[in-house]
């Protein structure tokens, strides 16, 4: 039996169908019924369970082969590293008391780096409370920059005309669907073919900066002009505090972009057929973004 945590998440619920299409038996965790309805009719036991709570962790992982382990943003959170360490530690400890012996962690590139990397600080000191929990077999998939986190360009180019960010327009990243990275967590749960504390990063179909990102975007909504523009860090922040997210994550995604910008933050393996992944930015716009911005659209009128 394999338990997947995040199971109604962008990543997670990839996981948890890809096993069980591959007749693996599976325990989603999640806070709402409602979103695991979809797991449970495919075969799936939903758990619903807070990950801050470890005794309810520990009951959830008690005889798992497996676990897809993960920290679940919350955008709201108004001390988003100790919202990080919390569920962390619920998580090693419920790990360690239900002596599960293999999990695959959703990490980040730039998780090598101990501080000055925002959010992704705590990633590198949720693999390091892994590494550190005795017999276990761990695999820090080290995804790169989510093409889900462009969705948020679409109420910028409504108001703006344009893609605009802190981070530089041509500095190229390497742009994953969370689908890949869910898709290559179950792959490796099923081979269980990993021994000790790995990491292995995911970088994307290829490289993409956000000019080009804006291109694509544009092309596919019929703005052939449409652009990207570097903002800066103060106007970002101002925006991002406006959208409802706390204090404390606006601070971190600031100094994560100054981190990407900068080079401290950056991809270590050079891009081989295993870490890079199907899915291309055109077909995540044309799937994802483009319908989301009609919707949007649709719902505005």
């Amino acid at each position: 039996m394999y338990v997947i945590t995040g199971a109604s998440g962008n990543s997670g619920h990839v996981v948890a169908e890809t096993l069980l299409k591959a007749g693996a038996r599976v325990r989603a965790i999640g806070r709402s019924a409602d979103r695991l309805q979809s797991l449970a009719r495919r075969g799936a036991e939903p758990f619903l369970c807070d990950l801050t709570d470890r005794a309810a962790l520990a009951k959830a992982f008690a005889g798992a082969m497996g676990v897809y382990a993960m920290i679940p943003p919350d955008e709201s959170a108004q001390d988003y590293r100790a919202h990080q360490d919390h569920i962390s530690d619920a998580l090693v400890n419920a790990i360690t008391e239900s002596k599960v012996k293999y999990v695959v962690s959703l990490s980040s590139f730039g998780a090598d780096k101990a501080e000055g990397t925002g959010p992704v600080a705590g990633l590198h000191d949720f693999e390091e409370k892994l590494n550190q929990i005795s017999g276990l077999n761990v695999l820090h998939l080290r995804a790169g920059y989510f093409m889900e986190n462009t969705l948020a360009q679409i109420g910028i180019i409504k108001a703006m005309g344009v893609m605009a960010g802190p981070l530089r327009g041509e500095l190229e990243l390497p742009m994953i669907a969370t689908r890949d990275i869910g898709a290559a967590a179950a792959d490796r749960l099923l081979r269980l073919d990993f021994n000790g504390q790995q990491t292995a990063e995911l970088l994307g179909q290829r490289n993409i900066s956000m000019a080009e990102a804006a291109a694509i975007v544009g092309r596919a909504l019929g703005r052939p002009a449409l652009g990207y523009t570097e903002l800066p860090n103060d106007q970002v922040y101002a925006a991002m505090i406006q959208m409802g997210m706390s204090k404390s994550i606006a601070e971190l995604i600031i100094e994560m972009a100054g981190a990407v910008n900068s080079g401290h933050m950056a991809a270590l393996e050079t891009r081989t057929p295993e870490n890079t992944t199907p899915t291309s930015y055109e077909s995540f716009v044309n799937e994802s973004f483009l319908p989301r911005f009609k919707g949007i659209a649709a719902t505005a009128r």
